[in-house]
């Protein structure tokens, strides 16, 4: 966000919509950049080190004399900017947004020792926190809005795709030791465990294609 940042002009903000790790210090990034002048995503990106621009599209805002794309990006890196610091601490990342030289943070915490200790490492990591706000919920805050980065996905991955890749991953098939097998997800999904890992394949070959295809 920052690399980007740098090199526009008229940048009102980038907000992280969404980050999604592939492999290899390698992140699906979807960013909302909103700018008082038009700009174009490949010329934006052609530069910078690291970054591959996947998917852009131009949000309607009518006679507001504001610009706002969609960008999906692949950028490698250890973590996405200041979420790396927000995941060690197992916090919710809710709202990322980069306005000029400040970075909003809306996050989730399980109580007050959670929050100090997030405080504490973006003080240390960053050089400055300052707290505007808190409010004591029932519920957890939402993740960051997959639904941005969702709608890149569905419109490129077949239903079938989609069912396999969304069942094993929340069943924790992914997970670091894994919390699910091949056969747990086949049995969630009633298809045999060859059916599931030739299905899983296929997802994520056609995950991939939309990944790298803009590299060629």
């Amino acid at each position: 966000m920052g690399k980007l940042d740098a090199r526009m002009s008229d940048v009102r903000s980038i907000e992280l919509d969404n980050a999604f790790y592939v492999e290899d210090g390698s992140w699906i990034e979807s960013l909302t950049v909103s700018t008082t002048t038009d700009f174009d995503p490949d010329e934006l990106v052609a530069d910078v080190s690291g970054v591959d621009l996947v998917y852009s599209r131009e949000i309607p805002t009518g006679p507001t004399g504001v610009t706002v794309q969609r960008l999906m990006l692949v950028a490698n890196e250890s973590y996405p900017f200041v979420l790396g610091i927000v995941l060690r601490r197992e916090a919710i990342p809710n709202r990322l947004v980069l306005q000029g030289e400040e970075m909003n943070l809306v996050i989730t915490v399980q109580d007050w020792e959670q929050f100090r200790a997030l405080a504490d490492d973006i003080q240390d990591s960053l050089g400055q926190f300052e707290l505007e706000s808190m409010n004591q919920i029932e519920t957890p805050g939402e993740p960051l809005d997959g639904g941005r980065l969702s709608e890149v996905l569905i419109t490129k991955l077949a239903d079938e795709q989609l069912t396999v890749l969304e069942t094993a991953y929340n069943m924790g098939y992914f997970d670091v030791p894994r919390e699910a097998t091949a056969q747990d997800v086949a049995d969630r999904l009633d298809i045999s465990q060859s059916t599931f890992s030739e299905r899983l394949r296929t997802a994520e070959r056609s995950l991939f294609d939309l990944v790298y295809g803009s590299r060629d």
